[in-house]
């Protein structure tokens, strides 16, 4: 199985209430973010069978968002096991409950996310420590219940690599 693990894009500032920041939106720049990450990701070539996040909404938008660029057409998956209180053995249930599928992309929150990712690269069981910036994804080649971190893009990354793509495709003006 291929799992792609996608942290929230830019939400904003987090809210004291629990209530309200469960409801936190994207902002401006974490929208624009996800057009990044969905284009990059499709340019890599990744295609997903289901698409599972957090039901906060940062996640579903950015879940959202991203299964747009990607030409995602499944309905997304809200799974609890991303939630940001979440666990492993939560993650783990999560994974057991779509193991048949060949691609899988969870969106999340940290640091439970950075947490799970770092979990199932370690051949040791412990963490390996990995942080998952805001709007980065990482892909994971997974084997019965560890896998094999194949890369990991910041949004930084992703931006540059869009707007690389962006100018090599424009028209090159000659001068006499």
């Amino acid at each position: 199985m291929i799992l792609y693990f996608l942290r929230h894009a830019s939400a904003g500032e987090h809210f004291a209430n629990p209530k309200k920041d469960e409801k936190r939106a994207l902002d401006k720049e974490g929208i624009e973010q996800c057009g990044f990450i969905g284009r990059a990701l499709a340019a890599l070539d990744a295609q997903v069978d289901t698409i599972v996040s957090s039901p906060l909404k940062r996640c579903t938008q950015t879940a959202s968002l991203v299964g747009n660029e990607l030409g995602y057409e499944g309905k997304l998956q809200l799974d609890t096991g991303l939630r940001p209180e979440a666990g492993l053995a939560d993650f783990r249930k999560l994974l057991e409950k779509y193991a048949r599928q060949e691609a899988i992309l969870v969106v999340g929150h940290n640091p439970n996310l950075s947490q799970f990712l770092g979990a199932v690269i370690s051949d040791s069981g412990c963490e390996a420590s990995l942080e998952l910036k805001k709007g980065a994804v990482a892909k994971v080649e997974m084997r019965r219940t560890s896998g094999t971190l194949q890369w990991c893009l910041t949004p930084k990354v992703l931006r540059t690599l869009y707007d690389t793509a962006v100018e090599s495709s424009r028209p090159k003006t000659s001068r006499k």
